[in-house]
């Protein structure tokens, strides 16, 4: 299970960090406030990693207050085959063995990290991968088609990329990250109704 919500984090917003040269990692989970309930979840599954508890940061930006709300693990060898995969340098990417990495589990945690609910009239999901290159992201697209039937199309917004479900897929993607959501995080699957 963890090893599922490590894929899902790093594929979103969860960061290795490198530790003692390059020989150990740390994972750091960092979300907005009113994040607070997801965070402590993760934190739950993960707490045998974590010396601290989430806690609450504060910093300046541009003059404005912002507050995060977040975690870091303790540093392991372990989590160096992921930043391998990850990686590219400072740059984060999708790995060429995301077909074997990513499971329904690990894609729920990249659509509460990422993810989003369209809207009422087009009734399908986006996630937003704007830090991924297009190459990365047709990587994940061939997957998300061969391994679960999910269709997907890449949107451009601005200069950068997202993954938008087909509206026939909607049904279907819900389905299938849908027992992974957790409570404070079901808003995000919208009014599509699962599959009975």
């Amino acid at each position: 299970m963890q090893r599922s919500l490590l894929v899902g984090l790093l594929l979103g917003d969860g960061h290795l960090e490198l530790q003692s040269g390059g020989r150990e990692y740390r994972l750091k989970v960092e979300h907005g406030v009113k994040q607070k309930d997801y965070v402590d979840w993760l934190y739950e599954q993960f707490k045998d990693f974590v010396r601290t508890p989430p806690r609450i940061k504060t910093r300046i930006v541009k003059g404005i207050t912002c507050k995060s709300y977040g975690f870091t693990t303790y540093s392991y060898g372990s989590f160096r085959f992921y930043a391998q995969q990850f990686y590219v340098g400072r740059k984060k990417v999708i790995p060429k063995l995301i077909s074997k990495m990513l499971d329904p589990r690990a894609l729920a945690i990249w659509f509460m990290d990422d993810g989003s609910f369209k809207s009422v009239s087009h009734k399908t999901y986006i996630i937003h991968t704007h830090g991924y290159e297009k190459k990365d992201l047709e990587r994940v697209k061939d997957v998300l088609q061969k391994k679960f039937g999910i269709i997907v199309g890449l949107h451009k917004q601005y200069d950068r990329w997202r993954i938008y479900i087909m509206s026939d897929s909607a049904t279907a993607f819900r389905n299938l990250v849908s027992a992974h959501v957790i409570p404070s995080m079901r808003y995000k699957l919208g009014n599509i109704k699962p599959k009975e």
